[in-house]
């Protein structure tokens, strides 16, 4: 079928949940994807910060087929090898001594959301059960983590939204004293806010939270679906404080492409997780396990957070070039390869016009170009893309 057919088709028989691009990939390999008609795409999205390795790591692909011929799924009843291994790797270069496995950076998210009542209840009484989150947040589309999302455009058609959430602004440690009270529990946040805007916080941030929350016996939670796994420059993002938040998520890129979703914790907390207390039907199968020890070896191995620090570095300086040579930019920043560009206008056309000339990109809060490329992106796929992005501007001033 041509790609006009198969748009059709989609618009037929799929729900209405994305306004979606007009191309359809159908290859792709390291930083580029080739469509149905054979166009190639760099791309600077890496499918939202889930393709870190690239597409189609040989790795990844390796332990997928491997894995697939031997056994795909069995029940949480019973021992999984790849699970067990994949979860000892990230115990080792974490702060965690125990994890759960489910499927996605929602479900991670509900997981530390429950974790974190039960523990609190367990330990200091059944009033406590609040969490504070941050303004312009983002954690997830269910309806636990859409009222933990602080922002109000994910709430309409869903009210009454759960009781027990606070919000204060992102990066004002003065706000989150004062939002404390005798029912909180916790404090969960993303330790930079990606579909928030790309936004960095100072620092010293993280460290007085994780300072707060020892103060006043209540649990750090970071959510690190975005920005885990290698994308900051290291491999999780909270390192870069040299603090160690009780409990975290990951999703996205943890297993290069398969769906997976962890809660990594801390073995006291960890406890109040019984048996029957928290489970998920295909969380940790064999296959997405196979995939996450495939990929997370990658990243450790070959290199891909010494290139993530070098290149962005050098994607910022790029930038930080564009913002002095035109107006409509307001604002360059970001950390290894979650990288924003802030504009005085809407994005939405710029991202498409980027399309045109064979770059993937995003905009996100309508004013804020959002660059998430493969770990493994190089300074000539950055120079190309920059030179893509002044003919587009150009065009526009």
């Amino acid at each position: 079928m041509g790609s006009q057919t198969l748009m059709m088709l989609s618009e037929k028989y799929i729900a209405h949940t994305y306004n979606r691009f007009p191309i359809l990939p159908i290859r792709g390999k390291g930083t580029r994807i080739w469509d149905i008609e054979g166009k190639e795409y760099i791309d600077f999205f890496a499918g939202l910060a889930v393709c870190n390795l690239g597409h189609c790591h040989p790795k990844v692909v390796q332990a997928i087929r491997t894995q697939a011929e031997k056994l795909i799924h069995v029940s949480n009843l019973y021992y999984i090898e790849p699970q067990i291994e994949l979860a000892s790797l990230l115990c080792k270069h974490s702060f965690a001594d125990k994890v759960f496995f489910c499927n996605s950076g929602a479900e991670a998210n509900e997981g530390a959301l429950k974790l974190a009542r039960k523990y609190a209840k367990g330990k200091t009484g059944e009033d406590r059960y609040e969490i504070i989150t941050m303004e312009r947040s983002f954690h997830g589309r269910t309806l636990a983590t859409l009222t933990a999302t602080g922002q109000t455009k994910y709430h309409k058609g869903y009210t009454p939204l759960m009781p027990g959430f606070k919000y204060v602004p992102f990066n004002d440690l003065k706000a989150v004293r004062e939002a404390i009270d005798s029912k909180t529990c916790a404090i969960l946040l993303e330790p930079i806010q990606g579909e928030g805007g790309v936004n960095i916080p100072s620092e010293g941030y993280l460290k007085g939270l994780r300072e707060i929350c020892d103060e006043k016996g209540i649990l750090l939670i970071l959510d690190e679906v975005q920005v885990g796994m290698g994308r900051t420059g290291k491999l999780f993002a909270y390192e870069h404080e040299n603090i160690e938040p009780d409990l975290l998520t990951l999703a996205k890129s943890l297993a290069g492409g398969v769906p997976i979703g962890a809660l990594l914790m801390k073995e006291e907390i960890a406890k109040s997780f019984e048996p029957g207390d928290h489970a998920s039907t295909f969380g940790g199968n064999f296959l997405a396990t196979a995939a996450g020890v495939a990929a997370l070896n990658a990243i450790l191995d070959e290199g891909m957070l010494e290139n993530c620090q070098k290149v962005g570095e050098y994607f910022l300086e790029r930038l930080q070039e564009i913002k002095k040579k035109y107006a409509l930019v307001n604002d360059v920043r970001g950390r290894g390869l979650i990288v924003g560009l802030e504009l005085k206008m809407d994005g939405a056309e710029i991202v498409k016009e980027m399309m045109k000339k064979g770059f993937l990109i995003n905009c996100t809060m309508n004013t804020v170009l959002r660059f998430l490329p493969p770990l493994i992106v190089t300074k000539d796929e950055v120079d190309r893309m920059i030179k893509a992005l002044e003919e587009v501007f150009a065009g526009i001033t």
